[in-house]
């Protein structure tokens, strides 16, 4: 951090009653010295190696291989540097290295990093500056006319242009495993609200509009395919497809994007329901029907292992060696050699071509197989959640297939068809045909809001914001994941076994606590788990519990669905003992008060899977169904509600990019990477909707492109957000993004209020606010709780504006400070706040930016206290659940009534940060 000149040291003191203690003065006397050290710490940096280990135990498995991101501190690598990595014993394990973000001074700031063969059965690796090892087999990208062609070495992909087909053929060695990869969508014109399933339906195919290669190796290639989904002459549902090739790999990834741009309403087959989703592979079968072989996953480890033409089980028995040998898989012997009874009655055994596993809830699958169509089908075993995992083919090759959160993001499907013939058919459904068709209609039919007014009383009483043709999925989105592996036989039990695994939990390399926290990411705004004191430990146990009880609610509470998995509600109901999920605003939580920031911070400081994988799919959801991608809203998100695009309320909040960088930062996903870069010309979206129309004091406001009223709470932090993490990724807008960033930094520091203004006049071709010269006093309790607290604290890191940073510690002094202490800075107080403990990390950021001893210590006052409907204060919360049973919920579990998730998020964002910040401070 630049030093804070001393007039500014001493007016924040007098400000707050508060005398700076002298050894921070001498530290901040001696800026020589300081520097001196960041010199040293830089070159310590560049010295030290990043210890890289897997987030679950397991190692690679069958997966392909790993992306991972690691963090720099600002001038340890200049941006040429190259990395190696190494197993524990120092053999090189083949690396492909690029560079994710960047600090100001042009050094590494994030680098990504994908690595597959020779990672083995290693549990730790180092990772140092170096020249990487080239893999023994490079993955390599072709690209002539019309295809592209990935060759990893052990398999080849033909990948198309333009048509239907978007994967043409996997082959390996000279053996064709898989063709025609493409999609199907299955829709509806309208819904049968009777249930009696008598709705037509029609099949549209994808077609590819555009196909595009973002890297070529030589660990990793990665290819975009664009399009739509067509049938005669409409085209609709956009999808985005990446596939994802590791050198020496005989596996391959799709990430599978669909936008919904349809129409959600019912009548005279005008409606779009989509019934049937799904992406489709055509498999030779070139053995002997009793070497063809069907895999499919249940439960755990549990898998339906058939042929094609069973032969045991017979009257007659063909042989110990011939049956052992067909339920491994492995190639029979000649039938002259069976026993005879069995091999001249061969052609009486029938041949199962056909097998479905449909999982339409979270707690129960069925199998069922038949011969052929038109004959019936037969029931082949169920249980509760399958793996989403199967395999057909035969000794001379197969494939595997396998779709991620199977049952997770119920209603799927898995399909194997013909695998008697010359011919299988492999569907993957991710919205499966045998479920009721995807019905996105909303929810009520307005209960008489046509007014503002009638609107506000309407949020009065079900805390929902309605407002006409607002509660549309137009625009929104979601991400599946599929992989594919090209065997060249059918694989054992044990491969199979791992291989489900692999898809069911990608291994993730990652980079420890140290490591982050060293880098200074983030804001330096979280710390190693902590508990060396009782007093830490305390928190720490609360964080736990905190984490837990979400978690355990997902299970105990069936979030799960297609375009559910990945949230978590709102607001509990105690008299129902039931979490409010049909009681509008108080419902599905859409990252309300920025519980996607309180479990990346978790993560980053503590390391934990579990959590890792709770953010992950919170992070998939709420940047997918949360907000718009499409459409006149596009680049804004939705309020918390029944649904998740239900509330009226559209803003910046909830798209905020604050919210992705995590995991893009840690994987180097695309999609994330797409999402966040779309969001650069999203102030743009002031012009079409005004989020403060129902209350705003000014009736007479229109938006104009040069004077749009936009705030510097949830409003800027969401723009800044995205402006921040294209400028410093060096995306295509990166210029304008550094820029726009600066002039709004100033510009708000320019306010004779700074932060406290609340809003100013937003100008779309300059970048810049107007400055109001009628001071204002607007302080919200929700300005700061969407990620400018996180905003702030890394652009105060990279820019040094000390108005700015001026501005912003004058509002974390002062939010928390009594009315008197308000009105004596600003003439006027900021009235009756809540979310007080939640703000206590302003106090605690302040408290170390200038050194001040009354403030560290308000910091954890406020994060303790009892404060009215406010947090989790120390002397009124049990920590503790209770048992519920029937027949007062519906299953038997736990419940916490006082566990709210906007209490959970800002109490957990308070608690890492003020343990971060002002953890030798804290009291006991």
């Amino acid at each position: 951090m630049p030093p804070i000149p001393r007039r500014n040291l001493l007016k924040a003191a007098a400000a707050t009653g508060a005398a700076v203690p002298f050894s921070w003065m001498l530290a901040q006397a001696a800026p020589q010295a300081a520097a001196a050290d960041r010199a040293a710490d830089k070159d310590k940096a560049a010295d030290e190696p990043v210890k890289i280990t897997w987030l679950e135990e397991g190692g690679l498995g069958a997966a392909a291989g790993s992306t991972f991101g690691v963090p720099w501190p600002q001038g340890a690598h200049p941006a040429d540097r190259t990395f190696a990595l190494t197993t524990a014993d120092g053999k090189d394990v083949p690396l492909q290295t690029w560079a994710t973000a960047y600090w100001p001074d042009g050094s590494l700031k994030w680098t990504a990093h994908a690595a597959g063969e020779g990672l083995g059965d290693g549990t730790a690796y180092r990772l140092d500056p170096g020249e990487p090892a080239a893999p023994a087999k490079k993955v390599t990208v072709t690209e002539k006319g019309g295809r592209i062609t990935v060759d990893t070495g052990v398999i080849r992909a033909v990948i198309g242009r333009g048509g239907e087909k978007l994967v043409r053929s996997v082959t390996r060695g000279s053996t064709e495993i898989a063709r025609d990869g493409r999609l199907v969508l299955l829709r509806q014109g309208d819904i049968d609200d009777g249930d009696h399933g008598s709705a037509k339906w029609d099949r549209f195919d994808g077609e590819i509009s555009g196909a595009k290669v973002e890297q070529k190796g030589p660990v990793r290639a990665v290819v975009r395919i664009d399009g739509k989904h067509r049938k005669g002459g409409r085209s609709w549902l956009p999808f985005s497809v990446r596939l994802y090739f590791y050198a020496g790999a005989d596996s391959f990834r799709m990430v599978h994007t669909i936008t919904f741009d349809g129409d959600q309403t019912a009548g005279h087959e005008s409606g779009d329901f989509i019934r049937g989703l799904g992406v489709r592979f055509s498999v030779p079968m070139r053995d002997e029907a009793y070497d063809r072989h069907i895999r499919i996953a249940g439960e755990g480890k549990g898998f339906l292992t058939e042929a094609v033409k069973g032969i045991t089980g017979l009257r007659r028995d063909p042989g110990a060696s011939v049956r052992k040998a067909q339920v491994k898989g492995e190639k029979l012997a000649d039938p002259a050699t069976w026993d005879q009874r069995v091999t001249s009655r061969l052609h009486l055994i029938p041949t199962w071509g056909d097998y479905t596993l449909s999982q339409l809830s979270a707690d129960g699958f069925t199998l069922r197989k038949r011969t052929k169509p038109g004959h019936g089908w037969i029931p082949a075993g169920g249980g509760g959640r399958a793996s989403g995992f199967g395999y057909v083919g035969g000794v001379s090759g197969g494939l595997s297939f396998g779709l991620r959160d199977f049952w997770e993001k119920f209603p799927a499907q898995l399909d194997i068809r013909g695998a008697a013939g010359d011919e299988a058919e492999v569907t993957l459904w991710l919205w499966s045909p045998e479920a009721q068709p995807m019905d996105l209609r909303f929810y009520h039919d307005g209960l008489g809001q046509d007014t503002y007014a009638e609107q506000l009383e309407g949020l009065n009483i079900t805390y929902e914001d309605y407002e006409p043709k607002f509660g549309t999925p137009y625009g929104i989105a979601r991400t599946s994941e599929l992989t594919f592996w090209a065997n060249a036989a059918t694989p054992s039990a044990d491969t199979l076994v791992q291989q489900a695994a692999a898809l069911r939990t990608p291994p993730q390399l990652v980079a420890g606590p140290a490591d982050l926290v060293r880098a200074k990411v983030f804001g330096g705004l979280f710390a190693p788990v902590d508990r060396s004191t009782s007093a830490k430990a305390k928190i720490e146990d609360r964080l736990d519990f905190l984490f837990d009880y979400h978690k355990g609610q997902v299970e105990q509470r069936r979030w799960y669905g297609f375009w559910d998995y990945g949230d978590i509600m709102h607001t509990y109901d105690e008299d129902r003992h039931q979490w409010r999920y049909d009681v509008g605003g108080y419902a599905w939580d859409n990252s309300e008060l920025s519980t996607d920031l309180w479990l990346w911070l978790a993560y980053l400081r503590s390391g934990r899977a579990d959590i890792y994988r709770f953010a992950e799919a919170m992070t998939r959801h709420t940047g997918e169904v949360d907000a718009y991608h499409l459409g006149k809203w596009t680049g804004l998100g939705t309020r918390h509600g029944v649904q998740h695009f239900a509330d009226s309320a559209k803003q910046q909040r909830i798209s905020t990019a604050v919210y992705r960088r995590y995991l893009y930062y840690l994987t180097a996903d695309e999609r994330i990477g797409d999402i966040m870069h779309a969001l650069v010309d999203s102030d743009e979206s002031f012009l079409v909707l005004d989020p403060q129309r129902k209350v705003r004091p000014d009736p007479d406001y229109k938006p104009d492109r040069h004077a749009l009223s936009i705030g510097f709470g949830t409003d800027w932090s969401g723009l800044a957000g995205a402006w921040l993490t294209e400028w410093e990724r060096r995306g295509p807008q990166a210029e304008k993004a550094e820029a726009r960033l600066r002039s709004t930094m100033e510009t708000i520091a320019a306010q004779t209020n700074g932060f406290v203004q609340g809003a100013a006049l937003y100008d779309l071709d300059t970048g810049k606010y107007a400055i109001d010269d009628k001071p204002k006093v607007s302080v919200s309790h929700l300005s700061a709780v969407f990620g400018l607290v996180e905003v702030c604290a890394e652009v105060i890191d990279l820019i040094d504006m000390p108005k700015f940073k001026e501005a912003w510690l004058d509002y974390c002094r002062y939010f928390n400070a009594t009315k008197a202490e308000q009105k004596a800075r600003y003439g006027t107080d900021f009235g009756s706040l809540i979310l007080l403990q939640g703000h206590s990390r302003l106090d605690a950021y302040a408290a170390v930016q200038l050194q001040d001893e009354k403030l560290a210590a308000r910091a954890w006052q406020k994060f303790t206290e009892f404060h009215e409907g406010d947090g989790y204060p120390d002397a009124s919360v049990s920590w503790k659940t209770t048992r519920i049973d029937g027949p007062d919920a519906l299953v038997p579990g736990v419940e916490a009534a006082w566990v709210s998730t906007n209490a959970t998020a800002q109490y957990g964002l308070a608690a890492i940060q003020n343990l971060a910040l002002l953890g030798d401070k804290l009291p006991g």
